[in-house]
């Protein structure tokens, strides 16, 4: 019985590789023992196979990396939003302003001991001021005290062509102390647009930056600063502006030209790239006791602004005596004091920097297909053959223990024993059934759906 199953079994397999779609297989698995031709085409299917195997792993491998390709490209708009335009005076109190007390707990920042000359007559401080002297320093009532008042350093003011003032600025602390913002958007305020480009079509402003209130140098610390202007930076509305590391300087004696194009940038998060794709709550708090160090998630989509600058010198020797009546300073004044910041696009159009994704499974799948198709002349349909012939065998294995046998048993003996036609025919051949009388009939009830009386030789043959 063994060797009548494992013949069966050889034969199957025969007849399956004569069917397999899978190419090399009807040449390998033949009736009759094994030769040379057989034995050659299955070392080509070999080396087929394992070629392809390896170019599946090292496809595979490759799409494991997440590699990524940066497309740049340009599109032009009928309007844009103007950024918001954030500048500080690099000075961050005013002398004026500056009372003992205060200098006090600026001495750290400054490099600054008792004892040593001040230089100036120190402000003093309001009477409610030293009934709480005790009290630690407030930072924000502090810098919102001495710091630098937009309505003493903005002297003129366009947008577009039409008039602006400190109403359009909004207040900002960064490390440079108050800060202030043009279009900001806060408070309800929309964002300004413009619909050209070119000098004239943007943000236009004339600022005093008051060297006569900068503090006095008295040694050096990582907060001493040697320079005399202002830090610009060019932002979008929803973020923050960083301006002690993205921003720009701006000389007082001169007018500055930035002509700005918008970037937007379109980053991919893990594991192609490092930004965070979903904007989460806020892990930071409102208020900190002590110095902590935070990591900041690059969001996927931002956006920046290409800068390019130019400069003329201001005051012209035409204008300096003009400058200096209409704003009741002497020449000397205005040309060590007075800075021109004229901000406007370039064009009407953006770049965009989009990361895309260089190997995605829609390239690994055709890869794998290709392969696939190419060393062993396979498709989907051809591991579904592998597959389905694999269940036949464990069917068959699994039906050797007498499982399949005792359910047709118990199958006949409910229903009785069913004949295919192959068995009726195999054992009444149609020459004698049709020596049988013509007048030999079956009931109707013997085959369903068959109401009429008919012959037992239609019903065989």
């Amino acid at each position: 019985d063994e060797e009548e199953e494992d013949a069966g079994a050889a034969t199957d397999l025969v007849a399956f590789a004569s069917s397999c779609t899978l190419h090399g297989l009807s040449h390998i698995f033949v009736e009759g023992s094994l030769g040379a031709r057989q034995a050659l085409w299955a070392l080509a299917f070999l080396l087929s196979l394992s070629v392809f195997l390896y170019q599946v792993a090292d496809r595979i491998a490759y799409y494991l990396e997440y590699h990524h390709v940066t497309l740049l490209g340009e599109e032009d708009s009928p309007e844009m939003t103007f950024p918001a335009i954030t500048f500080c005076n690099i000075n961050r109190v005013r002398l004026s302003q500056l009372s003992r007390q205060d200098l006090l707990y600026l001495a750290p920042l400054v490099d600054y001991e008792p004892g040593m000359e001040l230089g100036f007559a120190p402000a003093r401080p309001d009477p409610w001021e030293e009934e709480e002297e005790e009290e630690p320093l407030n930072l924000f009532g502090f810098f919102n005290r001495t710091c630098h008042r937009l309505e003493d350093m903005l002297l003129s003011c366009r947008y577009r062509g039409e008039r602006c003032g400190p109403g359009d600025f909004a207040p900002v602390f960064t490390r440079y102390g108050k800060c202030y913002t043009f279009n900001a958007g806060q408070d309800g305020k929309p964002r300004l647009i413009t619909m050209k480009g070119g000098t004239g079509n943007g943000l236009e402003i004339m600022l005093d930056i008051q060297q006569d209130e900068y503090l006095p140098v008295w040694g050096e610390t990582d907060e001493t600063s040697f320079e005399a202007g202002i830090k610009v930076q060019i932002h979008s509305q929803d973020e923050p502006p960083l301006i002690d590391q993205l921003g720009f300087g701006v000389a007082p004696g001169f007018q500055t030209f930035v002509s700005c194009q918008e970037q937007r940038l379109i980053y991919l998060p893990p594991p192609w790239g490092d930004c965070k794709a979903v904007a989460g709550d806020s892990e930071f708090y409102d208020t900190y006791s002590i110095t902590a160090y935070c990591i900041c998630e690059m969001p996927c989509n931002m956006t920046r602004y290409g800068k390019e600058l130019s400069m003329v010198k201001i005051p012209s020797k035409a204008s300096a005596k003009y400058l200096a009546k209409k704003y009741n300073k002497s020449e000397q004044y205005i040309g060590e004091n007075i800075l021109v910041l004229d901000i406007f696009f370039e064009a009407l159009n953006y770049e965009t920097i989009e990361q895309k994704k260089a190997y995605e499974v829609a390239g690994l799948l055709g890869d794998i297909g290709g392969q696939m198709g190419l060393f062993i002349g396979a498709s989907i349909l051809t591991v579904l053959e592998l597959f389905d012939y694999a269940y036949e065998v464990i069917k068959h294995r699994l039906c050797r223990g007498g499982r399949c046998r005792k359910n047709h048993k118990r199958n006949n003996t409910d229903k009785g024993v069913a004949l295919s036609m192959d068995d009726v025919k195999r054992h009444n051949p149609c020459e004698s059934i049709r020596g049988h009388p013509a007048g030999m009939t079956y009931a109707a009830n013997i085959l369903p759906h068959h109401p009429a009386r008919g012959t037992f030789e239609d019903f065989t043959c």
